[in-house]
């Protein structure tokens, strides 16, 4: 076939993706700035395992996995708590992350994927208004495509021109810092709950979890702005008063990291370029869980390119890829961010009140990223939750914001079904303009 495709960063979409472009012949090659050894934190992930067959990736070695317990949540009051009850065959699966590394790195090496690891991408190359390869600081590569697998600050996607309309970074309130270590357990205290996840933890705009295993305490804590270790050492007082078990020594992790939690990117394509995984903002606005959705977007990118029959892999043959991922995911996760806004406008009590009086139920926290409806599975939901809100809200100020938030996401749900199937560049700039505002306006209230 002899064309050429670089995947700037080993990111998973990127690696999938790699690896069935060049299984169906193209000369593909990863170029990844860590060495091997060094990619991926010293912890676990969670990802629904149905998305690696769509992928065309084979199952890890089941020595190498576990399936995750079902979470429960509890609202600032800690007064009550809520289960998921994620079907048996919709469970995710919990890895490690440099184990799920080597399984994709090692399935695109046997599909054909030339990798140069330590090798850092700086900049897009250009000519007139298309990608034609990237620049590593020492030397210039060229390609027929890029894709930007370089995640959510990705130098590729910030060095594209206005004209390509592209966003170049995430805006305020679109990142969440992590921090994330393994405790050792100590004492013989054994939580009711495995899997505890906090809402609004202490009334702050924090979300914690503190998910309990036979011989340590996995601890994460979320922050919509930046923090250190002294919020880290007060949000863990306030954690072992109910979970005494979590000790003092980190046996793992112990890392700040930062995650989009956000719509995903209006504009996915360029002239030559295609973004997937974080650099296309494919997480789960309300979680932040972005591997399945990355591998399953990694299909729908391989399908577009070998579609196109020309090989031009312009803006308007890619297009096809972002149409496919917002009919699969894309929409519901652009409503999701609504949601997701929305509660952190809410107040702590407001919380409790939604927890206590049965409006938010067990149903809604249950939705998963592996289902192939999710847009249709969140509207379902909304609108059982408005309904519920109206017969049981007291709060009038409460049920105005319940009633805003169902609007908002109807308005999302809308705005992406109006997104153009076939491209033209009026068109898909209108609609991008379209996207972006209603986004931005949403952010301010």
């Amino acid at each position: 076939m002899g064309k050429t495709i670089l995947v700037a960063g080993a990111g998973h979409g990127g690696l999938a993706a790699a690896a069935d472009l060049a299984r169906k012949g193209y000369d593909v090659t990863v170029l990844e700035q860590k060495a091997e050894k060094d990619l991926g934190y010293d912890w676990t992930d969670i990802f629904a395992p149905g998305a690696l067959i769509t992928a065309g990736v084979p199952y890890p070695s089941r020595s190498l996995y576990s399936y995750k317990e079902n979470m429960t949540f509890f609202p600032p009051s800690q007064n009550i708590a809520l289960t998921q009850h994620v079907p048996e065959k919709e469970l995710e699966i919990k890895m490690e992350r440099r184990d799920i590394y080597a399984h994709l790195i090692a399935h695109a090496k046997r599909c054909g994927v030339q990798f140069r690891f330590e090798t850092p991408v700086k900049a897009p190359l250009l000519l007139g208004s298309r990608v034609c390869g990237v620049y590593t600081g020492e030397e210039k590569l060229y390609a027929d495509l890029v894709i930007d697998a370089c995640g959510m600050d990705s130098v590729l996607r910030a060095g594209l021109p206005e004209f390509c309309g592209v966003e170049s970074a995430p805006q305020d309130g679109e990142t969440a810092f992590v921090y994330r270590a393994f405790y050792k357990r100590t004492g013989d205290f054994a939580p009711e709950h495995p899997y505890e996840v906090y809402v609004l933890h202490r009334g702050k705009p924090e979300v914690a979890w503190v998910a309990t295993e036979e011989d340590f305490a996995d601890v994460l804590i979320v922050r919509f702005a930046p923090f250190g270790m002294d919020t880290v050492e007060d949000t863990l007082s306030a954690l072992r008063k109910t979970n005494p078990h979590i000790g003092d020594t980190v046996v793992r992790g112990g890392q700040f990291a930062k995650i989009p939690v956000r719509q995903p990117l209006s504009m996915m394509v360029a002239d030559g370029y295609a973004a997937i995984g974080d650099a296309a903002f494919m997480t789960v606005p309300l979680i932040g869980s972005g591997i399945a959705n990355s591998l399953k977007a990694s299909h729908i990118l391989s399908r577009a390119v070998t579609d196109d029959k020309a090989c031009a892999f312009t803006a308007e043959t890619l297009w096809k890829y972002q149409v496919g991922y917002y009919k699969l995911l894309g929409a519901g996760f652009a409503a999701m961010t609504c949601l997701k806004n929305a509660m952190l406008t809410l107040e702590p009590a407001e919380v409790d009140f939604l927890f206590e009086r049965g409006i938010l139920t067990e149903d809604e926290i249950t939705i998963t990223a592996d289902t192939t409806n999710l847009q249709s599975m969140l509207s379902m939901s909304v609108k059982d939750l408005v309904n519920r809100a109206k017969k049981l809200c007291t709060d009038k100020i409460l049920l105005t914001k319940i009633l805003r938030i169902a609007s908002q996401i109807a308005s999302a749900t809308a705005l992406c079904a109006m997104m153009p199937k076939t491209y033209s560049v009026q068109n898909v700039r209108k609609w991008v303009a379209s996207y972006n505002t209603f986004f931005a306006k949403l952010k301010k209230g």
